[in-house]
């Protein structure tokens, strides 16, 4: 099977449980008010069980597939669509969004507010409005509940087997054989009813996500635009899964959602600055030069692109440059590009997490913490997350691991779903010979990978460790309690 194929089918198979954002389908719908749908499948599953749901494919979907868990592109992504949510309608939910290291364009969102995109898609996107119009699309899925209302529709089917069918999808994003395989069985004698639903469910998204780009401030001549470069780049593809001809690629979606735009005023804008930092540390640190690709835009095309146009995408193609000299382990020449932008921007994030790394790379440690403690003083744990996450790791690395401690257990209390802070607590409380408490700190980061089993037993040798009946120990036995609880509400989703 070809990477086409393989990719163009698990984004089928999305589209059936999820809704992803894939190229024109029907649409024949004309107001640009929809009513609210968003509850309409309240009698089939509670608010609350959506979270749930979502909470046990999250964790999942961490355990099976490349998530980027970079802290500066994690906080830009959650900003970006924490702006779009706060535009949006029939919001019931605490929006998380995720960014997955995979060189195919695709976008997801599944229950409970979370919303996937790839990697690639900022490769293929022009600008940050194109990039919003991804985002508003899938949260328009989420706020209209189509998962949701996809069971009410189909009501001879239990929740339990679109849950199934959920996971498989999450799994084949990991292991498409297997994935596939796996939903192949869960949907047998129902896809076609449930491919129909999902194409009523791509046009509202469209509509419903158009309205909240252009409220949140974005050029709504975004949205067409992208759906145009999609379909542009579908004529050169070969021929689809068979799959896939339930959803056609007729310009009817296009063209509706391109009519909708230009009755929407049209905003010149540029995109921010960290809409441009944030492509270039995704080519430069976790892009491939995939010569299959039709548009095989690299860190370098970019770079010398970008050193010829705006101020904010010279400053961006200088960092994307001292990226891959770090990358190349040249600290020297990384640490000379990137120097003038920290200097002219001492307390921008981006840059500072870039030197912090090139300091550890060349071992110096102590540079690190002396430039990150004059920007975090006087904050103490009110300061950006970024910013103690480097403190903390420079502590480690210069073996200050108590003031590594100190940090990290009010961080992980404040941020207990960013595996970046227990893992960063296990190693500095292994310094410190704390085995107990590198273990607990390790039976976190399990649990948010879903190997719950795993976690218990790692807390339950870290509660035989300390006194019987202290302080401590009943912390541990009180976690193990939570996390078997957690085990019982997540059994009607495990796969069989």
């Amino acid at each position: 099977m070809s990477a086409w194929m393989k990719n163009s089918l698990i984004a089928s198979l999305l589209a059936v449980t999820a809704g992803t954002y894939c190229p024109p389908s029907l649409g024949d719908e004309a107001q640009d008010q929809l009513p609210d749908m968003g509850t309409a499948a309240g009698t089939t599953l509670s608010i609350g069980q959506e979270i749930q749901m979502g909470d046990f494919y999250v964790r999942q979907l961490r355990a099976g597939s490349p998530l980027i868990n970079d802290p500066v592109l994690v906080t830009y992504i959650n900003h970006l669509g924490g702006i779009l949510v706060a535009h949006a309608h029939s919001v019931n939910f605490p929006f998380h969004f995720y960014i997955v290291q995979n060189d195919e364009l695709n976008a997801f969102a599944f229950f409970g507010g979370n919303v996937v995109i790839h990697s690639a898609l900022f490769r293929y996107t022009d600008n940050e409005s194109q990039l919003a119009s991804v985002l508003a699309h899938e949260i328009s899925h989420v706020t209209q509940r189509h998962l949701a209302r996809a069971m009410e529709e189909q009501k001879r089917n239990s929740p339990l087997t679109w849950a199934g069918a959920l996971g498989s999808v999450l799994l084949a994003l990991a292991n498409p054989q297997a994935g596939m395989a796996a939903l192949s069985g869960t949907l047998a004698g129902t896809q076609q009813g449930i491919l129909s639903f999902s194409q009523a469910n791509e046009q509202e998204a469209d509509r419903i996500g158009i309205q909240v780009l252009q409220r949140s401030g974005f050029d709504p001549q975004a949205m067409p635009d992208f759906l145009q470069k999609l379909s542009d780049n579908a004529r050169y593809s070969s021929a689809p899964p068979e799959m896939l001809l339930t959803h056609p690629l007729p310009l009817t979606r296009l063209a509706d959602i391109r009519n909708r735009a230009n009755q929407m005023k049209h905003l010149v804008l540029d995109s921010s600055q960290e809409f441009y930092l944030a492509k270039a540390r995704i080519l430069a640190m976790y892009g491939t030069n995939n010569s299959e690709s039709n548009e095989n835009v690299n860190a370098n095309t970019v770079i010398n692109e970008w050193e010829r146009g705006n101020t904010r995408q010279q400053i961006a193609a200088k960092y994307g440059t001292a990226i891959m000299f770090y990358q190349a382990k040249k600290y020297d020449a990384a640490r000379r590009t990137l120097q003038p932008l920290l200097a002219k921007q001492p307390g921008n994030v981006w840059f500072v997490d870039l030197m912090t790394d090139i300091d550890l790379g060349a071992q110096q440690a102590p540079q690190a913490i002396s430039r990150i403690e004059a920007l975090v003083k006087g904050q103490d744990y009110t300061a950006n997350p970024v910013l103690l996450l480097n403190l903390a790791n420079a502590y480690v690395q210069a073996k200050r691991n108590e003031d590594a401690v100190h940090i990290l257990n009010r961080y992980t209390y404040n941020y207990p779903d960013d595996s970046n802070g227990w893992n960063l607590l296990a190693q500095a409380n292994a310094g410190l010979g704390l085995r107990d408490q590198e273990l607990a700190a390790q039976a976190e980061t399990l649990a948010l990978n879903g190997q719950l089993d795993q976690a218990i037993r790692a807390l339950s040798n870290a509660s035989s460790l300390v006194h019987l009946g202290s302080l401590q120990q009943a912390r541990y036995d009180a976690r193990i309690d939570q996390l078997r609880q957690m085990q019982e509400r997540f059994k009607p989703y495990q796969k069989s």
